[in-house]
């Protein structure tokens, strides 16, 4: 184990995850409802694991090398993002689904997954994160030292989900106020909407060039 290019996995994955996102919101959500907390923290730190070690494999140069991924990738993650946010504000208009342990329908397992893996492979940026800037930077490092470098970033992203999972229940109380769960889904809403619209915008772009 090489301690310092582990750090610098660590903390190269560390600061690309904190940010508002699709996949953080959908965590933080289940984690106020309590439901399957440990299996979405899990999977998504297993998907990021995934990635980053396909990233630096060198599956980062072929997307790089490939844009007609970005248009697909852009098109379909936008039109996914637009119908979470519509399904987001639906939610907001109904102040009986907002308790956060007994209200509204509760998502099955199955369920829960396939949300979280379409946050994570509809979104064209956890590929920037993670197979292109991650993957990259990890390709780069001296020989031998790539197994520390993903160590480390996948350590992060475990680090960051479970505490973001498991965390999100200290505000269980602010939530149990209709109110609360209002503002909420209508910030995560908004957060889809925009991020739907600068998918497009980006897939746009990618096909203009093209």
């Amino acid at each position: 184990m090489n301690v310092s290019v582990f750090g610098t996995g660590f903390v190269l994955a560390s600061t690309l995850l904190v940010a508002i996102g699709a996949q953080n919101a959908f965590v933080l959500r289940q984690g106020l409802r309590r439901e399957h907390v440990f299996a979405i923290a899990l999977a998504c730190s297993l998907f990021d694991l995934v990635l980053e070690a396909a990233g630096i494999g060198g599956l980062g140069i072929a997307v790089k090398s490939n844009p007609s991924l970005g248009i697909w990738f852009g098109g379909g993650g936008a039109l996914f993002l637009f119908s979470y946010g519509v399904y987001a504000w639906r939610r907001a208009l109904k102040p009986g689904a907002m308790h956060s342990q007994n209200g509204g329908a509760a998502l099955s397992l199955r369920s829960a997954l396939v949300q979280c893996a379409a946050f994570t492979f509809l979104n064209p940026h956890v590929y920037l994160d993670t197979v292109v800037l991650i993957g990259s930077v990890g390709a780069g490092q001296a020989p031998g030292t790539a197994p520390s470098f993903l160590f480390g970033a996948a350590s992060a992203s475990a680090l960051w989900f479970f505490g973001l999972a498991y965390g999100a229940r200290l505000l269980a109380p602010v939530f149990e106020r209709p109110a609360a769960w209002r503002a909420l889904d209508a910030i995560v809403g908004l957060t889809m909407f925009v991020l739907a619209f600068l998918l497009g915008l980006d897939a746009f772009d990618a096909y203009a060039r093209h």
